[in-house]
């Protein structure tokens, strides 16, 4: 068991740190591979563990990243070129090995991305009824109430009473609803705006609303950043009791959610890497990290493994006349 590896992924969670915990769950020798073997991977192609060799890392880490932005988990068979058929099957992904090892793996990869949370600021019924919602759908939570007493809330073991935001992890899937009843607005909407939060709220009135964001401005808050306050936050629902307010907002995250949005760095779209294509075997190689290259010609060739490069060095134009 690759607890080292476990105790990473552990670690990574709760920092809020996008990655994918790949995992050895068959294999065929020779192949450096074992079985129950894991890696992290993380968002920008680096991996923490072992898996296999220099032809099945790329192959995973190109996949995982993939895994990564759907949020959807993948199983991957790496072999020879003639296992492929044979292994084919629904939801397996067939990725073809034509290196020099004969071995095949097969490796599941399990994305974990943050889970959404709520960070609401302030005292009140609606406070306290947001940060439940939150929780009942399996969201963090978290309540930060400066100067106030825990025990005045109904989930205490929640409060921070501090308006001190710097020590949560807050990222992209993190909602801050400032709900101070106009005691400290702008302060706690200046310390999220500061943070990188996904959504920023201002449950107020219009009227408020409006008072407090042009105050933002007259302090130097840049009107980019302001524009990014949803105030007054929530659904318009009309007229509902102070609890109430909850619901609005928690829809509205909720829908947020549901298109794409509220989501941590890392786990959209990947960032790009270079790759080219072992002109030898077929092979994808993350060009960044290729240990095997060569020009020709004047063109750069990069390779998966060293006998690649010799075969290719042998004869140049058996291959480049394939292309």
């Amino acid at each position: 068991m690759d607890v080292s590896v476990l105790a990473e992924a552990v670690e990574l969670t709760t920092q809020r740190v996008p990655y994918v915990l790949a995992t050895v769950v068959w294999r065929r020798g020779p192949s450096s591979g074992l079985q129950g073997s894991k890696a992290v991977v993380l968002a920008d192609g680096t991996v923490r563990g072992w898996l296999g060799g220099a032809c099945a890392e790329p192959s995973v880490v190109r996949h995982a990243r993939e895994c990564l932005e759907t949020g959807e988990p993948a199983l991957l068979f790496l072999g020879q070129p003639d296992d492929l058929d044979g292994r084919s099957q629904e939801g397996v992904r067939s990725i073809a090995m034509a290196c020099e090892s004969e071995g095949a793996l097969e490796v599941y990869l399990e994305p974990h991305r943050p889970e959404p949370q709520v960070i609401v600021v302030g005292r009140s019924p609606a406070v306290d009824a947001l940060a439940e919602m939150a929780i009942s759908l399996g969201w963090g939570s978290t309540i930060v109430d400066d100067g106030g007493n825990p025990d005045e809330h109904t989930r205490p073991e929640l409060v921070r009473t501090k308006l001190d935001l710097s020590g949560l992890c807050i990222d992209g899937a993190t909602a801050v609803v400032v709900a101070t009843q106009g005691h400290y607005d702008d302060l706690a909407l200046e310390a999220a705006l500061a943070l990188g939060a996904g959504y920023v709220g201002l449950v107020a009135s219009d009227r408020r609303a409006a008072t407090v964001i042009d105050h933002l401005h007259s302090r130097g808050v840049a009107a980019a950043e302001l524009d990014r306050v949803h105030a007054p936050a929530g659904l318009d629902l009309g007229a509902v009791a102070n609890a109430e307010i909850a619901v609005a907002v928690m829809a509205d995250l909720v829908a947020r959610r549901a298109r794409g949005e509220l989501v941590a760095m890392g786990s959209g779209p990947a960032p790009l890497r270079i790759e080219a294509i072992d002109p030898v075997c077929g092979m994808t190689v993350l060009v960044d990290d290729a240990k095997y290259h060569t020009v020709h010609e004047g063109a750069d060739y990069w390779f998966c493994a060293p006998g690649c490069l010799r075969t290719f060095s042998s004869d140049p134009q058996a291959f480049l006349a394939v292309g």
